[in-house]
C-alpha cells in the first residue's frame, strides 16, 4: 500500500519519496515492523487468551517440565501471522506475482491451523481437524501453487548467455556486463554442487513418456514439498521456541537467496539462475524474520504462548513456497534439515514399531520417543540445552545451504 503510495508521489517529484524504491529500505522497514508488531499484538493477544482461558491441553507422557505448561495459552500463531501480513501488504509491491502466492500461502494454511486449534480449544475435542481435511488443504495449496508457476505469464527466468571473453589491447582481460538470454517460461530448477546444471521437470517428464504433461508431475512435486515441509515444521514445534527460532534462520537464509536470484550482477557471479521480480521477496522474507523473532520474545523457555498448527502449518508451507518460487527447492532438505529430520525420526519409528510388532509379536523403538527433540528430553538433556542445540544445528545448515551457491 504504502509501496504504491511513495510511487504516486514520485511521479510528482515529491523530495523523498524515491526512498521506497529502495529494496533494502523496503526490507528493513518490514523486519521492523513485523518486530514491532509480534511485541504489541502479541502482549495484548496472550491477556485476551488468559481471559478467556484458552490454554494447551497437555498429555502427559512422562518429560520433564511437561505438566508445568498446563493450560498455556496456546493459538500465538496469530501473533506470526499478524506480523508477516502487515508489513508486507505495506512495504511490498503488491502487484508482484509473487508477493501474491507468498500471502495466499500464509493466509491459506493459517486458516487451516486456526481451524485446527479452534476445534482442539473451543470445541474441547483434543484430535483437532481430521487429518483429511490437512491434507486436502495442502494438496489444494499444492495445486494452486504449482499452476501458478507453471502458467502464470509472470513466472519466468533468464539463463546466462556464454559470450567470448574480451582482452584490451595489452591482451588483458576487460570487465563484462553480464549478458542474459530471453525470459522463458520453463520448469526449471537449480542442482546444487552442480556447475551450469539445471533441472527441467518438463523435460524430465517427457523422458518418462508423459510428454507435454510435464506439469502434472511438477504440480505433484510441488504438493509434496509443501506437504512435507508444513507438516515438519508441526512437528517440529514441540519445545519452547524450537520452531520459531528455526524459522528465523530459514527465514534469514531464504532473504539471500531471494536476493541474489533476482539480480543480474548476483545471478551472474554466482552463476546461476536470474529469476526477474523474486527481489521483491526479500520484503516478504525480512517480514517473517522479524514475525519468527519477535514471536520469541513471548515463546522461548518458559513459554508465554505456543503458536499451535496456526503458527507452525503455516510458516511450513511458507518456506517451501518461498523455495519454489526462486527454484530453490532442491535445497529443502539441507536448509530445513531440522524439520527433515523431525520428519524421519517419526516416520522411522512407526515404521519399526510397526515391522518388529508384526515379526515379534511386540513393537520395538529406534527412539526413547519421537520426534527427535523427544527423544533427548527422554535421555535427560534439559529443554532449553536440547532447543539451543538445533538452532546452533539450523545455522550450520543455513551457511552450508548458502555456499552451496559456490560449490558447484
Amino acid at each position: 500500500m504504502l509501496y504504491e503510495l511513495f510511487d504516486l508521489l514520485q511521479s510528482w517529484n515529491i523530495p523523498g519519496a524515491g526512498l521506497f524504491q529502495f529494496l533494502t529500505f523496503r526490507a528493513a522497514m518490514a523486519i521492523i515492523g513485523a518486530l514491532v508488531i509480534s511485541l504489541l499484538f502479541g502482549r495484548r493477544l496472550i491477556e485476551k487468551l488468559r481471559e478467556q482461558q484458552i490454554g494447551e491441553t497437555i498429555r502427559d507422557l512422562g518429560l520433564e517440565g511437561q505438566m508445568a505448561k498446563k493450560g498455556t495459552p496456546t493459538m500465538g500463531g496469530l501473533i506470526i501471522l499478524a506480523a508477516i501480513v502487515i508489513p508486507v501488504l505495506l512495504f511490498a509491491d503488491l502487484g508482484n506475482i509473487y508477493i501474491q502466492l507468498l500471502l495466499l500461502t500464509t493466509v491459506w494454511m493459517g486458516a487451516i491451523g486456526f481451524a485446527d486449534d479452534y476445534i482442539k480449544v473451543f470445541l474441547k475435542n483434543k484430535k483437532g481437524l481430521r487429518g483429511i481435511f490437512k491434507v486436502i488443504g495442502q494438496v489444494s495449496l499444492g495445486i494452486i501453487v504449482g499452476s501458478v508457476i507453471a502458467f502464470h505469464p509472470d513466472v519466468t527466468l533468464k539463463e546466462e548467455v556464454p559470450i567470448a571473453s574480451q582482452t584490451n589491447f595489452y591482451g588483458e582481460a576487460t570487465q563484462q556486463t553480464p549478458v542474459f538470454g530471453q525470459e522463458e517460461h520453463a520448469l526449471k530448477t537449480t542442482v546444487p554442487f552442480l556447475k551450469d546444471e539445471t533441472l527441467d521437470y518438463g523435460q524430465m517428464m517427457d523422458s518418462l513418456g508423459f510428454g507435454d504433461w510435464g506439469w502434472v508431475g511438477f504440480i505433484l512435486i510441488v504438493i509434496f514439498i509443501i506437504t512435507a515441509v508444513s507438516n515438519g515444521a508441526n512437528l517440529t514445534d514441540g519445545l519452547d521456541g524450537l520452531a520459531g527460532g528455526t524459522s528465523a534462520i530459514i527465514a534469514f537464509a531464504l532473504a539471500i537467496l531471494a536476493y541474489v536470484s533476482g539480480s543480474v550482477v548476483f545471478a551472474s557471479y554466482l552463476d546461476i539462475m536470474y529469476i526477474p521480480n523474486t527481489g521483491e521477496l526479500v520484503v516478504f522474507a525480512s517480514a517473517f524474520l522479524g514475525a519468527c523473532i519477535g514471536f520469541l520474545w513471548y515463546n522461548t523457555y518458559p513459554a508465554q504462548v505456543f503458536m499451535g498448527d496456526t503458527g507452525s502449518l503455516s510458516i511450513g508451507a511458507i518456506i517451501a513456497v518461498f523455495a519454489l518460487a526462486i527454484r530453490k527447492e532442491l535445497l529443502i532438505p539441507i536448509l530445513a534439515g531440522i524439520f527433515l529430520i523431525e520428519n524421519l525420526s517419526v516416520i522411522l519409528q512407526v515404521t519399526y514399531f510397526k515391522y518388529t510388532r508384526r515379526k515379534y509379536g511386540e513393537g520395538r523403538r529406534i527412539f526413547l520417543m519421537s520426534p527427535l527433540h523427544h527423544h533427548f528430553q527422554k535421555k535427560g538433556l534439559h529443554e532449553s540445552k536440547i532447543v539451543t542445540r538445533f538452532w546452533i544445528t539450523g545455522i550450520f545448515l543455513a551457511i552450508f545451504t548458502l555456499i552451496t551457491l559456490k560449490l558447484r
